[in-house]
């Protein structure tokens, strides 16, 4: 039967000889059964389609047929899963039926996903459809059968001894697993039928290490297939789409393999709009703020059926639902409302998924851990707390709602302070637009070299050219160098003097192939035999003279199956009064990378002056100086690079528009943008304060990076707000930079906070450096090398060198039944980084410097605006004002007060904006006055 007559024989509530069908050619591309069972399912959606698949669909189901490798971009909701396993379910079943002793008893379909909830979901969804099909094939006489499991860290031994006896065709699985299995001794051979991969979310996984070992994987897992599998990546925000593909399928001879696109992104209606409580976030008292946020809070989440609210924090997500709650007891309680985020239990979060899956509950709060994963289909608003700091991340979080194509992308973004509504405002404009930020991938890591070129040799003795074409083979390495090989040579064979004294030995041999009468060696000797450990090796299979690499050690395979990974334990220390053994708590290691000597922080409701760690111990002095570093600083997520440059661009277009029309003629352009009128007047009013307070030459655009210099005579400091948008992970970089100038010019101690849309940097007032001026003066050429020196003894660098070390299997997490802590790990790298530091151009130091330097710190951000300075391209401007002008109030905030409390940040914005009203010779209320006169028509 045609799809047509399927369609009118399926018995829907539409005449199906008068609908458009534009994809009957892809029904027909399917098994009958399977034609069948699509019809019955989708059917009724062909009117909103206009066809039987979605737009996703209907481009990869013909690809994936024809065993194209394809990106598949779509919107959350649109289908992409069903595009990727449909044309791969008939394909198997085709052949189960056609082939008489059906499919082998081992895997054809991978499935790989970040995260193992989203990979028992897809499990789960999977069984409708083979279980659907199988049924119908049955009713022809036809009897089939393709099983289907998932593996990963949390699958028992009984379950993975049954898969090796009656083995998935289609297995679901982490890219850890994978690695595993590829050097598991009998289920690697399950693998070598493998004729598709499917790669879930593949742009939360290529923009870090995770994705990078998968990559390599990916090559192994092709030099061990009978063919060359079908390639299928899934992405709903991804940019640039051919780096994502070339990352996807890897090269071969040099060049990247085939692929196509499936560009879907921008099918799905979407109502996302920005939201303020108020238009003045500075002058209206806190509470005031709080009440009207919840106010409309409850009434958003009332008037739809399941909302899910997105925070920065998992004690922001905590907090929003507990003040829900107590401010709605009626409303709003366990069994109707929940959280959801990383630090609760498996089995809570579990609960959570299945009752947000069944539509139970109308609301739940989470941080990030909602972002990828389960199917919600009753979930209809999606509302975000403060900015998600990227295009990517809002279109991830707001693409939860309305989880089906035809249904209506629903999110609002509520803004609670003033630089985030600049953020989300530009944000949500360029979401509208179609820009989503780029993803940048590590590249040349020697960490994840150093376990998968052990794992090679482990499965046997390899040419040493093979090993390295696999490596290059994967996106990540395809620059690897000779120089990089080498290096990662000299540390695999433990090549350093001293090194097996440390007790880190070699976990390769790396040699050339002998003659098989043992009569020469690779260095032209003769062997002896009455040396018993000069032993001659000649493998039949290998040309003699040919250089080969093999593993080291008899425990090799144990120790690589329990230590391999990317993702870095972390632990808490606990904090000491230096000079006693006073304990006042605990720091999360995470924020520790924020902290330098001298900077202070509150903990327990006290502030503390960092002095130094010593493996999971911090010392610290009791101060009454004000904290330097927030407390929430290491939970948020920093503004995306390109996002930063986006809302200069807009900073400079607004500058233009307020020069020609004035705050009116602002307001009137900003009311295109998808925000409310609050947020309009808000922007409006602090780019024009911002303007007459401190001339146009104090705001940032994307040719102009502003510095203002505030003497702070109370707390005899002299401090500069250098307005660098670019985000935290740039500022953090820059930042280093510029405080290192500054520190040798002054002679003076130098302190440094950072934000997403800038930095400060503060000298005792008796000391003058021009701040602007050593960002002229640095290089972009050798700014790498001055980054490397400056971190140099820092506790990022040994947090840092640990997480690599034991990446690279330097430091073993698990040896011999023993396992090592994250602090005992900690102490352990410690003993060894002063002796690594010491090495020659030593693999496990290299990737140390290279993940903090361009992963952490954005160094090629950094040289990138560096040369616009250096061209001419971009001015940087000095203006020196007796109080920090408005778009300095938040980097001003980060040396005045911590922001968790709440009420003196909110007290220092207010004296902070009194100054800059009384400067223009205005107080609140005629500011008020004269803002509501301006607006009356505009």
């Amino acid at each position: 039967m045609s799809g047509r007559e399927l369609l009118a024989a399926s018995g829907v509530d539409f005449d199906a000889e008068a609908v458009t069908i534009e994809d009957e050619s892809v029904l027909d591309l399917l098994e009958p059964a399977v034609r069948e069972w699509w019809v019955d399912q989708f059917g009724e959606y062909v009117p909103g389609n206009g066809g039987f698949f979605t737009p996703p669909q209907r481009e990869a189901v013909p690809l994936i047929h024809e065993r194209e490798n394809a990106l598949i971009c779509a919107p959350t909701g649109s289908g992409k899963t069903l595009a990727s396993f449909t044309a791969i379910i008939d394909e198997l079943f085709r052949r189960d039926r056609e082939e008489e002793a059906g499919l082998k008893n081992s895997v054809y379909c991978l499935y790989v996903s970040p995260l193992k909830s989203l990979a028992n979901d897809i499990h789960r969804n999977l069984e409708v459809p083979l279980e659907g099909i199988t049924e119908r094939m049955a009713d022809r006489g036809v009897d089939v059968e393709l099983r289907h499991a998932i593996r990963h860290g949390d699958t028992d031994s009984a379950d993975r001894q049954r898969m090796l006896e009656e083995t998935p065709h289609i297995l679901n699985t982490t890219p850890e697993t994978l690695a595993i299995l590829l050097n598991s001794p009998k289920f690697k051979e399950k693998l070598r039928t493998v004729e598709y991969v499917v790669v879930d979310e593949i742009h939360s996984l290529a923009e870090n290490k995770r994705g990078t070992h998968l990559s390599v994987s990916l090559e192994r897992l092709e030099n061990m297939t009978e063919s060359s599998p079908t390639r299928i990546g899934c992405s709903a925000t991804v940019e640039p789409l051919s780096t994502m593909a070339e990352f996807l399928v890897g090269e071969e001879d040099g060049e990247p393999r085939e692929y196509e696109i499936v560009d879907t992104r921008f099918v799905r209606e979407f109502d996302v709009r920005l939201e303020c409580p108020t238009d003045d976030l500075v002058d209206t008292p806190r509470q005031e703020v709080q009440e009207r946020f919840y106010d409309r809070l409850h009434e958003l989440v009332t008037s739809h059926t399941n909302t899910l609210v997105f925070t920065n924090t998992r004690s922001g997500a905590e907090r929003v639902l507990r003040n829900l709650r107590e401010r709605s007891p009626k409303t709003f309680d366990e069994s109707n409302s929940g959280c959801h985020h990383g630090s609760l239990s498996k089995d809570r979060r579990q609960e959570i998924e299945r009752q947000l899956k069944a539509g139970e509950l109308d609301v739940v709060t989470t941080s990030t851990s909602l972002e990828l994963g389960i199917d919600m289909p009753h979930v209809d608003l999606v509302v975000q707390v403060g900015s998600p700091k990227s295009v990517a991340s809002l279109l991830q979080r707001v693409g939860r709602a309305g989880h089906r194509l035809g249904q209506t992308v629903r999110g609002r973004v509520v803004a609670l302070d003033r630089d985030e509504l600049v953020e989300c405002a530009v944000m949500l404009k360029k979401a509208e637009e179609g820009f989503v930020d780029r993803v940048f991938v590590p590249e040349n890591a020697y960490d994840v070299a150093s376990q998968h070129v052990y794992g090679m040799a482990i499965n046997g003795v390899k040419r040493e050219a093979e090993v390295k074409a696999t490596l290059r083979r994967a996106y990540p390495y395809r620059d690897f160098s000779e120089a990089e090989w080498e290096r990662l040579m000299a540390y695999l064979t433990a090549d350093y003097a001293g090194l097996e004294e440390k007790n880190v030995y070699a976990k390769i041999w790396r040699d050339t192939n002998d003659a098989p009468d043992g009569s020469e060696r690779s260095d032209g000797s003769r062997t002896s035999s009455d040396d018993p450990s000069d032993e001659n090796h000649h493998y039949e299979e290998f040309d003699v003279g040919e250089p080969l690499i093999g593993k080291r050690g008899r425990l090799a395979r144990v120790i690589y199956m329990t230590n391999i990974g990317t993702i870095p334990d972390s632990f808490t220390c606990d904090v000491y009064v230096r000079g006693s053994k006073e304990w006042v708590g605990n720091l999360d290691e995470n924020y520790l990378d924020t902290l330098e000597k001298g900077d202070v922080f509150v903990l327990g409701g006290s502030n503390f002056e960092f002095s130094y760690r010593r493996g999971s111990k911090v010392y610290v002095d009791p101060t009454s100086s004000r904290p330097t570093v927030p407390s929430w600083f290491s939970e948020r997520l920093p503004l995306s690079y390109d996002l930063g440059r986006e809302i200069l661009a807009f900073q400079g277009e607004l500058l233009a528009r307020l020069a020609s029309g004035g705050r009116p003629g602002v307001r009137t352009w900003l009311r295109e943008f998808p925000m409310d009128e609050n947020s309009v007047r808000a922007v409006a009013r602090t780019f024009d304060e911002q303007v007459r307070y401190g001339g146009p030459e104090t705001v940032s655009t994307g040719s102009r990076l502003a510095v203002e210099e505030v003497l702070d005579r109370d707390e005899y400091r002299r401090n500069f707000y250098v307005h660098s948008n670019y985000g935290r992970r740039f500022n953090d970089g820059l930042s280093r930079l510029v405080a290192a100038r500054c520190a040798r010019r002054s002679n003076a101690n130098v302190k440094v906070a950072v934000a997403d849309n800038g930095f400060t940097v503060s000298m005792p007032l008796n000391r003058k450096v021009d701040v602007a001026d050593a960002i002229r003066s640095l290089d972009p050429e050798t700014v790498r090398e001055e980054l490397r020196r400056a971190l140099t003894g820092t506790d990022l660098l040994k947090r840092y060198f640990r997480i690599n070390a034991t990446r690279s299997l330097m430091i073993l997490k698990r040896y011999k039944g023993y396992e090592k802590t994250a602090a005992q790990q900690q102490v352990s790298s410690e003993m060894l980084l002063s002796f690594a530091e010491d090495l020659d151009a030593f693999a496990v130091m290299e990737e140390t410097y290279r993940e903090i330097i361009e992963d952490k710190l954005n160094v090629a951000g950094i040289v990138e605006v560096l040369r616009g300075v250096r061209a001419g391209d971009v001015s940087v401007t000095h203006r020196e004002l007796s109080s920090p002008s408005p778009r300095a109030f938040g980097l001003a905030t980060l040396m005045a007060s911590d922001v968790v409390l709440a009420e003196d940040e909110s007290a220092v914005l207010r004296e902070f904006h009194a100054r800059v009203l009384d400067e223009l010779g205005e107080d609140d209320e005629l500011e008020r006055l004269r803002s509501d006169a301006t607006g009356t028509d505009n």
